[in-house]
């Protein structure tokens, strides 16, 4: 996560970013300092249309180091003009001053993680490696300083006796409780501790990310003309691409992403080449050479109970989730407790499923899963899922986010003329977004679609710039980040049912962006186990028949899907659910496990190991991320101890679409789609995340909606 605010650099480590979806940032503009006069165009303010967009055609990699110096040295003469104000200590002198501290940062870290996350490189990498400690030192040098921290605390107590207006409040309790659970009331010593510890991280993190990229960038698997029986035309075409880009003319590339290896797992027949691709795969970080990360796992480990053990905590876990809705990591492993039982039960019932299909002469291994559940698929309801993706083209799945979009929160997309805005590469898009009624400029929406080298794996959402009325109403700019496997010329970008869910729920955080009706840029930030709700919960609006009929077509004929295929959609809607939940649950319980682990002497193979069979997981599927490359948790600490949070974000979204499910007119029902704009997602941070579902249901939200969807039993006791 990357935010502008200085509460940003207490709470979070800088741009360090999940390996997978659902990685919110957020960024605003404040008033002008004197480094916007920078030469370094990565230092100075936006220019152009729509308020400003970022000069992504003139970023280069040797402009990070020097401007993100310059911005640090500006953001600690804001942060040390604050602590040496003489005046009384004030919201607006303090807290106010602080939210617009440090604006010479702010554009850097937009191209800084276009770089990181888009179009990283070995030139790019080094300098990261290079900055890391350096951001480390700036960030403890503003939550370790004690003049400041004495004009926050001043603040916030008064704000206990006599309340703030409520925006106020919250920002002034979100940035007290920042500096707290980041040490700033630790003694001297404690305190370099801290740093020192911070400093140690940060360049671990940066390590793990890279020995992840370095072994999906060198384990690709070529085939030849006669290992292609199973895969799609589409599939073929796209491989025969990649090869050729890649110096292997007249070879098939199957990358090690799962944009690539999980089609070839689901439809090769070649059985070995299928065991390769998946070990490729799954032993990312994890071969036992000089990209291993086991043992900077063990060290992050370490250093990150020391670090709250200088706090008072008795463990990571135990800090991490206390300004979580989750509070208590007891009350994460109760609700993952509660639904794994369930979870590998129905993979024993699917596994049988797939055995009988499969004969006794062969025994289901972790590399048959996808391709035995296929043809349970295909035998249990006549689905086959080749044939499904006929119809999700991503051009037509693009325009169906558009009319969600336009139903639930009145926006216009409208495509941006080639060349009126800025992009960092050719494949990137952008749209205009404007309110439909009024014309009102919300933003700009950029869409990256295609993996490649140097893009890391996975989708995600970000912001360029985020909504305040702080300084000003800003209009957003956002994006979506996809690994979608490109097309040969002329040929359709067709996309799984998952991956189109997935396309759905990154796009569920864009609009969770624009729609933030904040006037502070600390309130734009989140609650990680809540912040994944309002996108997962819009991956539903895929399976409405509003959508379904509008843009699902054949990609050859233009034909509208047929009802009796998407009858068999809608049948098959808990197929594969005890896979699904337990490849999830099973790396959201390692996160957990390894964080309330003594980290002493800790052999991470054994641990994960010797947990997953003390968790009886089931030996024919992996965690969805080993911890080797188990980004999220270690490449940074936002998702640390807090993977479980889908699952807690699930029983909410499971919840609020029952909502919808009774509403007169279902999914598009005005009355509900108000009320979820208006508590759900405008809001944003500003109102507590429990309180806002109260608003939006009327209660707390009930497991028993979420096993209702995944077709698990229902205790009767509930």
């Amino acid at each position: 996560m990357k935010t502008n605010s200085i509460y940003s650099f207490i709470t979070c480590t800088v741009l360090l970013f999940s390996t997978s979806c659902k990685d919110e940032t957020t960024k605003t503009e404040h008033t002008k300092t004197e480094t916007a006069m920078s030469d370094n165009i990565l230092l100075q303010d936006y220019t152009g249309p729509y308020g400003g967009v970022p000069a992504f055609d003139k970023m280069k990699v040797d402009q990070i180091q020097p401007a993100v110096i310059e911005g640090m040295s500006q953001g600690l003469k804001d942060i040390e003009a604050i602590a040496n104000n003489t005046e009384v200590p004030t919201f607006k002198n303090t807290i106010e001053a602080m939210e617009r501290a440090g604006h010479g940062l702010d554009n850097v870290f937009t191209y800084y993680g276009i770089f990181s996350s888009n179009m990283s490189s070995p030139e790019f990498r080094e300098v990261q490696s290079q900055l890391a400690p350096k951001l480390s030192d700036y960030r403890s040098k503003i939550n370790q300083n004690e003049a400041l921290f004495k004009r926050v605390k001043a603040v916030y107590d008064a704000s206990q006796t006599n309340p703030l207006p409520a925006d106020q409040q919250r920002v002034t309790e979100l940035v007290y409780k920042g500096f707290e659970m980041n040490g700033a009331e630790l003694d001297a010593e404690k305190k370099k501790r801290y740093a020192e510890i911070n400093k140690e991280l940060s360049s671990l993190y940066n390590k793990f990310g890279d020995n992840v990229l370095h072994d999906e960038e060198n384990y690709i698997t070529y085939l030849n003309k006669d290992q292609l029986d199973g895969l799609s035309d589409g599939f073929i075409k796209s491989a025969a691409k990649i090869a050729t880009d890649n110096g292997k003319d007249g070879q098939y590339a199957i990358t090690n992403t799962r944009s690539s290896m999980d089609p070839f797992l689901t439809y090769s027949t070649e059985r070995e080449l299928r065991k390769q691709v998946w070990t490729n795969y799954y032993s990312r970080g994890d071969n036992g050479d000089q990209y291993d990360n086991n043992t900077l796992i063990a060290e992050i480990l370490k250093l990150r109970r020391e670090r709250v053990k200088l706090l008072g905590y008795s463990n990571y876990a135990e800090w991490r989730l206390q300004d979580r809705m989750a509070k208590t990591p007891a009350n994460a492993m109760g609700l993952m407790e509660a639904v794994w039982p369930a979870a590998i039960a129905r993979v024993k019932e699917e596994v049988a499923d797939m055995q009988d299909v499969a004969g006794d002469d062969l025994k289901i291994q972790p590399w048959d899963y996808r391709f035995y559940a296929e043809k349970v698929r295909q035998k249990k309801y006549n689905l086959d899922s080749d044939e499904v993706k006929q119809y999700l083209q991503l051009d037509k799945l693009t325009q169906a986010l558009f009319y969600t979009a336009g139903r639930l929160f009145n926006y216009k997309f409208t495509p941006v003329k080639e060349g009126k805005v800025p992009v960092f590469h050719e494949d990137v898009k952008v749209w205009e977004v404007t309110d439909k009624d009024s014309g009102k400029a919300i933003g700009l929406w950029y869409l990256d679609p295609f993996a490649r080298p140097g893009k890391r794996s996975g989708a995600w959402a970000t912001t360029y710039r985020s909504h305040t009325t702080f300084d000003g109403p800003k209009t957003v700019l956002a994006s979506n980040n996809s690994n979608f496997v490109k097309p040969a010329p002329g040929e359709a970008v067709l996309v799984s049912w998952d991956d189109a869910e997935t396309f759905f729920h990154e796009f569920g955080h864009a609009l969770h962006f624009f729609s933030s009706n904040v006037k502070y840029p600390t309130l734009n930030g989140g609650v990680r186990d809540y912040t994944e709700f309002q996108s997962q919960l819009l991956e539903r609006w895929l399976s409405t028949d509003e959508v379904i009929n509008q843009f699902l077509v054949h990609n050859k004929t233009g034909e509208p899907i047929p009802d009796s295929l998407v009858q068999k959609i809608k049948k098959a809607s808990t197929f594969n659910q005890g896979f699904a939940t337990t490849e999830y649950l099973a790396s959201a319980l390692m996160d957990m496990k390894l964080h309330l682990a003594d980290p002493e002497n800790i052999d991470i193979d054994a641990f994960e190991r010797e947990t997953l069979a003390e968790l009886n997981m089931p030996n024919e599927l992996p965690m969805r991320h080993r911890t080797p490359h188990f980004g999220h948790v270690f490449s940074g600490e936002g998702y640390a101890t807090a993977y479980y949070g889908y699952m807690w974000a699930d029983v909410l979204t499971s919840d609020a679409s029952e909502a919808f499910k009774n509403a007169p007119d279902g999914f598009y029902d005005k009355a509900v789609a108000d009320k979820l704009v208006k508590y759900l997602f405008a809001p944003r941070n500003s109102i507590d995340p429990a309180e806002a579902f109260r608003l939006f249901r009327g209660r707390d939200a009930k497991i028993e909606a979420l096993l209702r969807d995944r077709g698990f039993p229902v205790p009767t006791n509930n």
